[in-house]
């Protein structure tokens, strides 16, 4: 057994760059993805690297691999299931999307064994009992789904034209984009993956949002707790100039430059907290709003944005993020969509009928903050070109 590696870590940045420089074309067009440490493959050579004996187990097939679904799964069933979900396995660099099946080229270049890996199936399907020992009695596992894919079903998205943003640790947007979408028609600066509902969909991700946020709070001690900092963020009109790059763990989407380095910009001897707070916010709205323009250059428009996750209940974001896109913001009562889109799944593969999700929250836009996007996107550009060595 080895340690788990989080999606955040940037390890295997180095690796990512030789591939990309090796195989990128090739790799975006089996995988749908750019190469980037955010994603599995790597990480799981990475381990069979440096844990003793681990490329050996491997080669005489005694050692088993794959992403947080599986190893849940395999322990809920007491061993007897090694498997996970299309959504899961396209988030790992090793899964052909347009073939549906591991890729050996794939696996080869990012030198992962083939036979680690585990059999891939439909979100919703059997995936076994879980055991009696755990909950008194056997019970079915009817469905899986990785994080933002279960978001997208759990928000009733499952056509072309409507799009979620999940503010977590990360903020990721997906699109949908029908079930005739391929890595040749995927707008540059965002990657493609499979959804739950046998389609695929957009993505542009966010590595640092609600832990921006966590690092005000820890790090700059800008106030006790995260509620408190969106508070302090309120408390003032404007950002007054101030610019926050929201680069604490290298830029995603539509970036793709994990080497990039956070800055906070614009200060003055008048700047307060709630003025870097506010900033920081506004950030994480600009940083989406790249995204959305990504997505629709290539692809149709998207009339409204869906929220969920733990930053989307601040009304400041919200009304925020409205005003930066200048479409609606829709927030559902339930804001767990990834918990709701995986139960959905479940119920519908056990023959039960899901209920509907209606009761919601709109923002509309209210304000344009033009000018302050084209100032930040300057910023950002000039971090962009600063050498770092």
């Amino acid at each position: 057994m080895g340690p788990a590696i989080v999606w955040q870590c940037r390890r295997t940045a180095e690796v990512c760059e030789q591939l990309d420089r090796a195989h990128g074309q090739e790799i975006r067009a089996r995988s749908g993805l750019k190469p980037d440490a955010y994603f599995s493959g790597p990480k799981i050579a990475w381990l069979l690297d440096r844990v003793r004996g681990a490329r050996d187990l491997a080669s005489s097939g005694m050692l088993a691999c794959g992403t947080v679904d599986s190893w849940l799964l395999a322990n809920l069933t007491g061993g007897a299931v090694h498997a996970t979900d299309v959504t899961n396995a396209s988030r790992t660099m090793l899964w052909n999307l347009s073939e549906q099946r591991w890729d050996g080229k794939l696996c080869d270049w990012q030198q992962v064994p083939h036979s680690l890996l585990p059999e891939v199936r439909p979100s919703a399907d059997d995936f076994g009992v879980a055991d009696a020992s755990l909950f008194g009695r056997e019970l079915p596992i009817l469905a899986m789904a990785g994080d933002q894919q279960a978001a997208l079903y759990g928000n009733g998205i499952v056509r072309p034209g409507a799009a979620k943003c999940t503010y977590g640790t990360g903020a990721f947007l997906l699109s949908h984009a029908g079930d005739a979408a391929s890595p040749a028609s995927t707008p540059d600066g965002v990657i493609l993956t499979a959804t739950a509902d046998s389609g695929f969909a957009f993505e542009g991700g966010i590595f640092t949002a609600g832990s921006l946020i966590q690092w005000l709070r820890d790090e700059l001690q800008l106030a006790p707790t995260a509620p408190e900092i969106s508070e302090l963020a309120a408390s003032t009109d404007s950002s007054d100039g101030v610019m926050m790059i929201p680069a604490l763990a290298g830029l995603g989407s539509p970036h793709w430059q994990p080497d990039a380095r956070g800055a906070i910009l614009g200060i003055t001897r008048g700047t307060t907290p709630a003025h870097i707070a506010r900033a920081a916010f506004e950030s994480l709205a600009f940083r989406v709003r790249e995204i959305v323009e990504a997505m629709e250059s290539g692809a149709g428009s998207i009339d409204e944005l869906r929220v969920d996750g733990g930053m989307s209940s601040s009304d400041l974001l919200m009304q925020i993020q409205a005003n930066v896109l200048q479409r609606p913001i829709v927030r559902p009562a339930m804001q767990e969509t990834t918990a709701l889109g995986v139960a959905r799944l479940a119920m519908e593969q056990a023959g039960l009928e899901p209920p509907i999700e209606s009761d919601v929250q709109r923002f509309e836009p209210s304000a344009s903050l033009q000018p302050e996007f084209e100032r930040w996107s300057a910023a950002r550009r000039a971090v962009q070109s600063i050498p770092l060595s």
